[in-house]
């Protein structure tokens, strides 16, 4: 019951709710920005409200060190917990997040391909994913091919995916090259505005430029209006 309550209550519900709905299982979502504004947070977000519940998700990353990983969701467990005065804290979050998997992966040998097959390894292993999220895609590196495959792996397995890639500007374009847009349900973009980072639905489904009105919370750098 608590772990609904935190779903219900989680940020990402207001992203779905100005988003008519979210992503799509079975879509792949990015969420770019410029470096450090938050990007990695808003990943978590989504991927905490995978774990919420009770489903496998699998957290790809290529910094070496998997406690830098597992500070972040511990971090964003704790805003969401606060949230809620949840008195069972610590023993909820090893409840939720025993069903996430970090992966991790060299920049010097990766592929998208090499993180599907992995994937479907943990199929055949028995472990059901239902969502992904991949932190720091150089677009520069990969090829459509391996986007597609991406992608048919998500609509196969009706998989959630949220991936991240660095953006200097904060236009569709910007964001995804022209050839890879169609493969994404969601674009989002972290914008810094004056003394807030803006959340931009720069694409959702068939929709460009979605008003959100939603924000980072400067403190808990969670998703807020």
């Amino acid at each position: 019951m608590v772990k609904q309550d935190l779903f219900d209550k989680s940020p990402v519900r207001l992203f779905d709710e100005a988003t008519n709905g979210g992503l799509k299982a079975g879509s792949l979502g990015l969420v770019t920005s410029k470096k450090g504004l938050g990007k990695t947070s808003v990943l978590v977000q989504f991927g905490m409200d995978t774990l919420l519940q009770d489903k496998q998700l699998v957290h790809v990353t290529f910094d070496l060190h998997s406690s830098n990983v597992i500070s972040w969701y511990d971090g964003i467990f704790t805003e969401l917990a606060k949230k809620k005065n949840v008195g069972n804290a610590s023993e909820l979050k090893n409840d939720v997040v025993a069903k996430r998997t970090i992966l991790n992966f060299s920049l010097d040998n990766f592929s998208l391909s090499k993180v599907v097959n992995t994937l479907n390894a943990l199929k055949a292993g028995g472990i059901a994913v239902s969502g992904v999220v991949m932190d720091g895609i150089d677009f520069s590196k990969v090829s459509e091919g391996d986007v597609n495959a991406v992608a048919q792996y998500a609509a196969a397995e009706k998989v959630t995916i949220w991936l991240s890639a660095n953006a200097d500007g904060s236009k569709l374009a910007d964001s995804v090259p022209a050839a890879f847009e169609k493969y994404f349900g969601a674009v989002v973009n972290l914008a810094q505005e004056n003394d807030k980072v803006a959340i931009k639905v720069l694409k959702i489904g068939d929709k460009k430029d979605v008003e959100t009105g939603l924000k980072l919370d400067s403190k808990t750098l969670l998703m807020t209006k």
